[in-house]
């Protein structure tokens, strides 16, 4: 059963993006609602976000947006001559779909198909265990030009391992079917490999659609942003070379100066990416082992696909660039029993994958026995904070409409997933092991 929040529900909030090199936007409470998140753009890129409170007076929120446009720290800085068109990489997005949302599926499709790069194919992946009496699939692809794969395994792990199998680029992007992605988005993470030819991976920058629900409202109050606390400054994740168990546990963000501008355990990398924006060349994908097929949505693990992948490339001694002009924009979960849902799941999918990766390598048992008094430390903040109602640590620069209450049910729900995580990784071995031998039936 949803638990009911105990907090004031709050009501829909606008998204709105504004060129803080033109002049401002007029904007007022009305029926659409009486607050908004202000996507600040130079060059046409996000350079910063800004919860405002919106009342019948623009000058209200002129004076809320006004600093931004003066703040010389926002400029884009990208100043570097455009990467040729013919030195570009040939990408391939893959999108592995159970074809649940066949409206924002079509949506998806009309712009991938026509997205401002020199070479590219969609490859999108049919991972429905099992066909429904009337398949709206073929026609929503009749006319396009987009490779289907099927693959009737469960799991979006095997899905996409099945797109990258058949992918013919020589970089994989991944995308899901819930987002939307902007017209620059290939061209800004095939620039990033050009001009960092060492790095083995990019991560992009994810924001909301829409935040028309309060679920949806507290879901970016919950985390601050889809997968973390927003960052607009490009940096490369680059592992510690120290000896021991210890080698490549620990990881720093680099930026383009050469400043440390964080430096975390690397099994926090899902604070700089996710798995609805990235992209890995394909050697590197291929030397990481791909996706494991037992994690992910689909099988009883639930998550920790995404992650799984970008801890083996650092591990492994790669470098992932986190590029926040790469830009999709995804549909959060509408209502509060699916949010419960996601939350539990993301738990579940956490511990299950910490349980996954010291089976493939029992260093990981050291580094995290290692690291676990400061983990420990930081979940029971986060459960304290979270369980009170707030978020983790809430900027000064925030205004009013960024003090949105959010229900203790949802760290109710993503903390009672930790301990749920072991159990569901070895209930999805023995899930997998009965796929593969040919036992199971949907």
């Amino acid at each position: 059963m949803t638990q009911t929040p105990s907090v004031t529900v709050p009501g829909p909030r606008r998204v709105v993006s504004v060129d803080l090199d033109a002049p401002l936007p007029r904007l007022v409470a009305d029926e659409t609602g009486s607050s908004a998140l202000v996507v600040g753009y130079r060059d046409g890129h996000p350079v910063t976000t800004l919860d405002v409170l919106l009342t019948e007076d623009p000058a209200d929120a002129e004076r809320a947006i006004a600093p931004l446009a003066h703040d010389a720290r926002l400029a884009s800085g990208d100043e570097e001559t455009p990467v040729p068109d013919d030195q570009l990489p040939m990408i391939s997005i893959v999108v592995s779909t159970i074809v649940a949302r066949v409206e924002d599926l079509g949506k998806l499709l009309d712009v991938l198909e026509h997205l401002d790069y020199p070479r590219h194919e969609v490859v999108l992946v049919d991972n429905r265990v099992k066909l429904p009496e009337v398949d709206e699939l073929p026609g929503l692809l009749e006319g396009r030009s987009v490779r289907l794969v099927t693959e009737r395994r469960p799991g979006c792990s095997v899905g996409r391992n099945s797109g990258v199998a058949a992918a013919l680029g020589e970089v994989i992007a991944f995308t899901d079917d819930d987002v939307r992605v902007d017209p620059q988005w290939l061209r800004m993470i095939g620039t990033r490999f050009v001009r960092e030819p060492d790095l083995d991976a990019v991560t992009g920058m994810i924001l909301p659609v829409e935040l028309e629900t309060p679920a949806q409202i507290w879901y970016e109050a919950y985390y601050g942003g889809f997968s973390g606390e927003r960052q607009f400054e490009p940096v490369t994740i680059i592992p510690d070379e120290v000896p021991g168990a210890m080698r490549h546990a620990r990881v720093s963000a680099v930026a383009a100066d050469g400043t440390v501008r964080k430096h975390f355990a690397v099994y926090g990398i899902g604070g700089y990416g996710a798995g609805a924006n990235w992209a890995v060349r394909r050697s590197s994908f291929d030397a990481a082992g791909g996706f494991d097929n037992t994690l992910g949505a689909g099988v009883p693990a639930r998550g920790g696909e995404d992650l799984d992948i970008f801890i083996g490339i650092l591990w492994g001694g790669g470098r992932i660039g986190f590029e926040p002009r790469a830009v999709v924009h995804h549909r959060h979960r509408r209502d509060l029993e699916g949010l419960h849902h996601q939350l539990h799941s993301n738990g579940v999918g956490f511990t299950a994958l910490m349980c996954a990766l010291i089976l493939k390598d029992r260093r990981h048992l050291a580094a995290l026995t290692r690291l676990m008094p400061v983990a420990a430390k930081i979940k029971t903040k986060q459960l304290v904070t979270r369980l009170a109602g707030r978020r983790d640590a809430a900027p000064e620069t925030m205004t009013e409409a960024s003090t949105t209450r959010i229900p203790r049910s949802l760290a109710y729900h993503e903390f009672r997933g930790f301990p749920a995580g072991p159990a569901a990784y070895f209930k999805s071995r023995r899930f997998w092991r009965d796929v593969e031998e040919g036992r199971f039936r949907p």
